[in-house]
């Protein structure tokens, strides 16, 4: 463990990002969009062997949400082909690193051979007890309360009292916890429809850095800067605590 992190428990367990900024990095080099798509897969890469090096146990990628098909036609159907293309070709990447695949999000409505691919990866490295990689492709947060709650409609206990648990379960990953760490990178300052349920009690970073510059020292920086902050939960520590 690092020297400049506290304790074991000031590692975030879960550590959620929205990588943003790839088309105005690629803009700004006068580059076509799917160069910076390229370069943040890589970026991607390091961050997630950096995660691993630190103990996080999991790590949520904000892929492609339910709203990113209304980008140009080029830019979806090259996000697919990189996506498809980078869980056939990185096995070598999860098995030395021991990653775990998952994938949250509406599968059925992506392309089949895409879909084989994720389930694929899923199935290779569902062994590996490492940090796991949770994927959110085809994702948002509306949309997937929205499909649990249908699940909810259509099974036999529909009409009993329900309790957060018992709705978290028909989530697309109901063993995934709750987000401890939530980081945007490209400026933005909002959830953008990601992980709204398990983000209720996330520390949020955001970075002015594109996400193909986000390097693992300022990585490093913002899980140190989240070990010195406070959880509440909305308690107080005593009687004279801040609200």
């Amino acid at each position: 463990m690092p020297s400049d992190f506290r304790s074991e428990n000031s590692i975030p367990r879960h550590v959620a990002i929205i990588m943003d900024g790839n088309g105005r990095w690629a803009q700004k080099r006068a580059l076509p969009r799917t160069a910076g798509h390229k370069e943040g897969l890589e970026t991607a890469k390091r961050i997630v062997r950096a995660a691993s090096d630190l103990g996080i146990k999991y790590v949520t990628l904000y892929t492609f949400s339910t709203e990113n098909w209304k980008r140009a036609q080029e830019e979806v159907g090259y996000l697919m082909g990189l996506i498809k293309g980078h869980l056939r070709a990185e096995f070598e990447f999860y098995k030395e690193n021991k990653i775990r695949i998952e994938h949250i999000g509406n599968l059925s409505g992506l392309p089949r051979d895409v879909q084989e691919e994720i389930l694929n990866a899923k199935k290779d490295t569902e062994h590996f007890s490492g940090t796991t990689v949770v994927l959110a492709i085809n994702y948002g947060g509306r949309d997937e309360i929205v499909r649990a709650a249908r699940k909810l409609l259509e099974s036999p206990s529909q009409g009993k009292i329900l309790s957060e648990k018992d709705f978290g379960a028909e989530f697309d990953m109901p063993d995934l916890p709750e987000v401890d760490l939530l980081v945007r990178t490209g400026g933005e300052k909002r959830l953008s429809n990601f992980l709204l349920w398990h983000a209720a009690y996330a520390e949020l970073l955001f970075t002015d850095t594109l996400w193909p510059d986000y390097d693992v020292e300022e990585f490093k920086r913002d899980v140190k800067e989240f070990s010195a902050r406070n959880r509440r939960f909305g308690g107080v520590e005593n009687s004279g605590g801040a609200r």
